[in-house]
């Protein structure tokens, strides 16, 4: 089984790999320090909007300065992110756990989830992956990463610009 990945694969590595060019995107955009600062999970709440559409569900990370910032998700990742909260488990594994386990048993652990970036009210993460005392920095949607940050106990960061930006929906 091992060397079916390096069948699939080859010498493949995640990474930084180039992109194609797309003006007005994030990727596009110059680094910038993130200042990072850590927050845990408030909660999880469901906003209702009656009349307009269905209710929506956000999760609210706090910082250690009370700063909330709630990310907009889906129900099922929601309930995702309440059942690691609450360390539930389950016969079979879900995606979440599932995805705990390869990363496992290829040896790699999960370091830290930042939510590193806001644009066009779009909230984006990265999950830090380290292997072998290589780390790398995998994009990902920030309920996936908080997701996953939660069953790996590993903690949750959000830059200061995002914790900003964010203030006015709190």
């Amino acid at each position: 089984m091992g060397h079916d990945f390096k069948d699939l694969f080859g010498d493949w590595e995640p990474g930084e790999e180039p992109r194609p060019e797309a003006v007005g995107e994030t990727e596009n955009r110059k680094p910038h320090a993130l200042n990072e600062k850590e927050a845990k999970v408030a909660g999880v709440f469901v906003r209702p909007t009656p009349g307009i559409g269905p209710d929506q569900t956000f999760v609210m990370l706090e910082d250690n300065h009370g700063r909330k910032v709630p990310i907009f998700i889906g129900r099922f990742e929601a309930s995702f992110i309440l059942q690691a909260m609450d360390g539930d488990t389950v016969d079979r594994p879900q995606t979440y756990d599932l995805t705990m386990l390869i990363v496992e048993k290829l040896g790699a652990t999960i370091e830290r989830a930042v939510i590193d970036d806001i644009w066009q009210s779009t909230f984006y993460a990265k999950l830090t992956l380290t292997r072998d005392g290589v780390s790398s920095d995998i994009d990902c949607r920030p309920s996936d990463a908080i997701n996953l940050a939660l069953r790996a106990r590993a903690p949750i960061y959000v830059a200061e610009a995002v914790i900003e930006a964010s203030q006015d929906e709190v």
